[in-house]
């Protein structure tokens, strides 16, 4: 029992000196993400021959280009849909305005005339300030030297950082089980296992899911001819990270800017035949490759983990909250397994226990006596 208190304030210790540490936890969490995601990789090329450190300079080389490039194509691209979408809504709020509105009124006797442009005014001015506010707080950032020198070493660590732990991570995994007390080094492997197959198949399958998707649905809207193709594809792409949320939000956004931008009933046929296609290639393509039978986490626990961790811990919450709602879900499913196997949830079990002894011992008894 002494024991079992030093462990808990051990843990509550450990939780408060993350809550101190938050602000300068980030690139050593998105390092750990990182390399977590290409150890499978580095893995593999070690097993054609290559050496440890060969093997994840490749794979480090690797993720750095991809991640170049998509910074420096993207960003501009969606920064240019972002203002053309800043200029599109005001003509989407004027139709609200003029034929929604009234139609509402017409069934309800209720005039939302007032409220819609109280609501129209808010969105329109805080969406015009955006640029504004950003120039605003680059420009109080860069007068703060020690908060520029801060932001740039954070983000000049994350390399470095995901270099190293993907260079030690399977000598750092063989340290932590050689530590375990022997006698829960089999139980806390299983359990490590376990966390590691509802990791991959989440964040290896399904962000793998989520990019494939999001491209889908950027090119397929792109072929059509609708605006702001690539916001919508990466919208609908991020949002699937809860099932089916991805197709309604992205059906939502663009049959609205088919409506306004087209007008014609084929459009929106259209749209609905782009997220159909999509759907159908998550279905029978990329959840079976990327994701197979393995056990995910749940809309709702995944819903739930990214709103608590970044409610309580910010954006490091939000990088903890998937990892940390996996071995949660893992560790709970153990002990609901202990719970079933136990006389707590069964008090019979001993007594069949005891019974089925005995009759097996009978049984061994004749079979020796007949010989």
């Amino acid at each position: 029992m002494q024991r079992k208190w030093w462990l808990l304030a051990a843990g509550m210790a450990f939780v408060g000196l993350l809550v101190l540490l938050e602000p300068i936890l980030m690139p050593f969490f998105i390092g750990m993400i990182l390399a977590y995601l290409g150890d499978p990789l580095a893995d593999w090329l070690e097993e054609r021959g290559l050496s440890r450190r060969l093997a994840v300079s490749l794979v480090f080389s690797v993720l750095s280009v991809v991640l170049l490039i998509a910074v420096l194509i993207l960003v501009p691209l969606l920064g240019r849909q972002l203002a053309q979408l800043i200029s599109f809504m005001p003509m989407v709020f004027n139709w609200i305005r003029e034929t929604v509105l009234p139609e509402i009124q017409s069934f309800t006797g209720m005039d939302f005339s007032a409220d819609f442009d109280q609501v129209r005014s808010l969105l329109l001015g805080n969406w015009k300030e955006t640029g504004t506010f950003a120039a605003a707080l680059l420009g109080t950032v860069s007068k703060s030297g020690l908060a520029m020198a801060i932001w740039l070493g954070n983000i000049a660590l994350i390399p470095v950082v995901t270099f190293y732990l993907l260079l030690d991570w399977d000598r750092m995994k063989d340290k932590l089980q050689a530590l375990l007390p022997r006698h829960m080094e089999p139980t806390a492997t299983k359990l490590a296992h376990d966390c590691d197959e509802v990791l991959g198949a989440f964040l290896r399958g399904q962000l793998l899911v989520m990019l494939a998707l999001g491209i889908v649905y950027a090119i397929g809207l792109a072929i059509i001819g609708l605006k702001f193709a690539l916001l919508i594809g990466l919208i609908a792409g991020l949002a699937s990270i809860v099932p089916y949320l991805g197709v309604i939000v992205g059906i939502v956004i663009a049959a609205t800017v088919a409506f306004f931008q087209f007008g014609e009933w084929w459009a929106l046929l259209a749209v609905g035949g782009v997220f159909a296609l999509g759907q159908l290639l998550e279905g029978v393509v990329l959840q079976p490759l990327l994701l197979g039978d393995k056990i995910g986490l749940h809309p709702v626990a995944v819903i739930f983990a990214v709103m608590a961790g970044g409610q309580l811990f910010g954006f490091t919450g939000i990088l903890l909250a998937l990892p940390m709602a996996a071995v949660i879900m893992v560790v709970l499913r153990y002990l609901l397994d202990r719970y079933k196997n136990s006389t707590l949830y069964d008090q019979q079990r001993d007594s069949r226990g005891v019974t089925s002894s005995a009759e097996a011992g009978a049984e061994t008894s004749a079979t020796q006596d007949s010989h």
